[in-house]
């Protein structure tokens, strides 16, 4: 598997053991080159062709950010090298009216501080998904203000559509979120699924922004009956 991670994060998030997985850091995120441009979507879609020419055919995951990234890929490359798609709590658009990428209260509230102010990142982080121990909250806060607010914010000034692009898809797909996600909104999810063909929703009851941290036991299992 190839996974993908969300705004302000790093591939370190995931927790998956017993998968076969390459958890990457995006462009400017962890332990990757700051490139300096985040706004075109060859780019990304570059990227993560770069990173499945190195693994060869995969099950690619997209955590929030991370499944805009995936609709980037597929928009230039279709689903060349890739077995199945699974996006986590994600947006596959961008840009206001969007409804791929419909937010929640929680990111209404966070931007655009959070680009800018350390202090309210840390509160997004313990706002995305409440119930995390302190100590998770603690290593994905300290992930997100390791992200240069110049990247924080690039990755917000896009306006990307992707309807024809997941009315594309031809693999198997699953499309998991939480109900109470207030960061990226169910309905996203929900727009989601009904474009992509076949494409099975699993909605996470009393499950905020971050399933496979919240509920790591159903995402797993969730995830061996798409990965391979």
């Amino acid at each position: 598997m190839v996974l993908i991670h969300g705004w302000a994060q790093t591939g370190a998030v995931w927790d998956l053991p017993g998968f076969h997985a390459h958890a990457v850091d995006l462009r400017g995120h962890g332990e990757s080159d700051d490139f300096g441009d985040y706004r075109d979507s060859a780019r990304w879609a570059a990227d993560l062709k770069a990173v499945l020419d190195h693994t060869g055919p995969a099950t690619v995951v997209g955590w929030s950010y991370g499944g805009l990234v995936i609709a980037d890929y597929l928009r230039f490359h279709g689903t060349a090298n890739v077995h199945a798609l699974v996006f986590v709590s994600a947006i596959t658009e961008i840009g206001r009216g969007r409804p791929g990428g419909e937010t929640g209260p929680v990111m209404r509230a966070a931007l655009p501080g959070a680009i800018t102010d350390d202090a309210v990142m840390a509160e997004f982080c313990q706002a995305m998904a409440p119930v995390l121990p302190s100590g998770t909250v603690g290593e994905l806060t300290a992930a997100a203000t390791s992200v240069s607010p110049r990247v924080r914010g690039e990755l917000f000034r896009r306006d990307v559509g992707s309807a024809d692009v997941l009315k594309a898809v031809d693999v198997p797909t699953l499309v998991v979120h939480g109900t109470q996600d207030e960061v990226v909104a169910p309905a996203a999810a929900e727009y989601s699924a009904a474009l992509i063909p076949g494409a099975e929703l699993s909605l996470y009851p009393d499950t905020a922004h971050a399933p496979f941290l919240e509920r790591p036991e159903r995402f797993s299992a969730d995830l061996l009956r798409v990965a391979r």
